[in-house]
């Protein structure tokens, strides 16, 4: 057996193969290039050659040698007025190679969407984020591919001759309603002019969304408080003027002023709680508790007022230990809240059940769920109240609500106790047939 040599040339690096015939294209075209700028020079001495040939004695091989010399020479001879399209054009691009490189790199690693682009507003290079947010976006594509506004194709437009950022801020309605701002960025030095473009996105719809829920909220507040308030100081008003002296005005009065500040009451004692539970969103509870405890607790509070409303209550439970982490108190209230809503606007006389249900884990779930539900026999609600019921303030009925107590507060208190345990709130119902009110939580081990 004999070791067989390999004498084969070995083979070059692609990179260096790739620069090697880059090279060799821009020599070519840079001699076509020179050609072409002295084309009337070289059409003036080949006519001036063809006439001493035609004419003089010169002869036909003398002629071609001169003509070929004054070629070469026009070819290869260093020139100060190259063409600037081509100057341009051969210049290596101010973001090129290692330098996009690293600001690809820069990009990807910023948080907000951001889109590099050349000066005609071709996508070179984009993020995560950007194609998250445009699932059209592709490098090489036109930015108006994507975003079509005009103020912001007139801000790419201008920006390589502006030398300076805009931001402009535009709205969407599809696929969803959105608004955006934009900074457009020319990365420009001294006195560039064809640079390319950096384009910063920012989404505004969520902060505007809680700034718009904050200012409801407080208008909303100001309007509850306002109406008991008028009520309470017109009986004033009455009671120190025209019957200052009338106990029966007293007697009818006074009720209804006690009633008003009960509802003021209840009113800050919600939005307190309220403020509390949303201070605490983020910390969700480590403390075990048996909700056959807080069901018992709910139990012993809530029937007493079931039998004043005319009203009975069944409270059913879990046939063994159900442990979840929680606060005792917050799901004490959660059901306290939904079992009161089901006796304030259920039908007198009718019947209200508390359903306590083991749901096993499934599939890769290593941990069962919890279902405590809240059954009436109330009118039931329409469908097109049920996605807004959690709403602060929202009530279905707001003259019915008022005059039983409510403050519009209570289910909005259950969905973020809810979110707090890592819960879910479920409605079920139908005009004339009852509602289900849903609680689910997750399964804890003792252990």
């Amino acid at each position: 057996m004999t070791n067989q040599v390999d004498h084969s040339a070995p083979a070059l690096p692609p990179g260096l193969l790739w620069r090697a015939l880059h090279a060799v294209r821009r020599g070519l075209r840079e001699l076509a290039a020179r050609l072409w700028s002295s084309l009337w020079q070289v059409v003036i001495v080949a006519v001036i050659m063809a006439a001493l040939v035609a004419l003089g004695d010169l002869s036909v091989g003398l002629a071609l040698i001169a003509f070929a010399s004054f070629v070469a020479s026009v070819a290869l001879l260093p020139r100060q007025d190259v063409d600037p399209l081509l100057e341009a054009e051969l210049r290596p691009s101010p973001v090129s190679g290692r330098s996009r490189s690293a600001m690809h790199v820069m990009a990807e690693a910023l948080p907000d969407p951001v889109i590099l682009l050349n000066r005609t507003g071709q996508v070179l290079s984009c993020n995560a984020p950007a194609r998250g947010l445009f699932a059209s976006l592709r490098e090489g594509s036109h930015i108006s591919s994507v975003i079509r506004t005009p103020e912001f194709l007139d801000a790419v437009s201008a920006a390589p001759k502006s030398r300076r950022s805009v931001t402009v801020i535009y709205a969407e309605r599809v696929p969803v309603g959105r608004r955006m701002e934009v900074t457009v960025a020319p990365l420009t030095r001294g006195s560039e002019r064809d640079g390319n473009i950096l384009v910063l996105l920012r989404d505004l719809t969520e902060g505007e969304r809680i700034n718009q829920m904050r200012a409801d909220f407080i208008a909303n507040a100001s309007h509850e408080l306002r109406t008991p308030l008028s009520s309470l100081r017109g009986f004033i008003e009455t009671l120190q003027g025209t019957a200052k002296e009338d106990p029966g005005a007293r007697e009818r009065f006074l009720p209804i002023m006690a009633e008003q500040a009960s509802r003021m009451t209840r009113l800050i004692d919600a939005l307190l709680s309220l403020s509390r539970v949303e201070m605490n969103a983020h910390v969700p509870p480590s403390n075990l508790v048996d909700l056959n405890d807080v069901l018992g607790h709910a139990r012993d509070t809530l029937e007493r007022i079931a039998t004043d409303s005319g009203m009975t209550l069944e409270v059913e439970r879990f046939p063994k230990a159900a442990i979840v982490r929680g606060d005792r108190d917050e799901l004490l209230q959660v059901l306290q809240n939904l079992v009161q809503n089901a006796l304030k606007y259920g039908n007198s006389g009718g019947h209200v059940r508390i359903e306590a249900k083991h749901i096993p884990s499934l599939g890769r779930q290593t941990r069962g769920r919890y279902a405590i539900s809240v059954v009436d026999d109330g009118p039931g609600i329409a469908a097109e109240h049920l996605p807004r019921l959690t709403e602060r303030f929202y009530r279905v009925d707001v003259d019915s609500s008022r005059e039983k107590g409510g403050t519009g507060l209570g289910l909005a208190i259950v969905k973020h106790i809810l979110n707090r345990h890592r819960g879910e709130l479920a409605v079920a119902s139908k005009p004339g047939k009852g509602s289900t009110f849903t609680v689910m939580l997750n399964e804890a081990h003792a252990g």
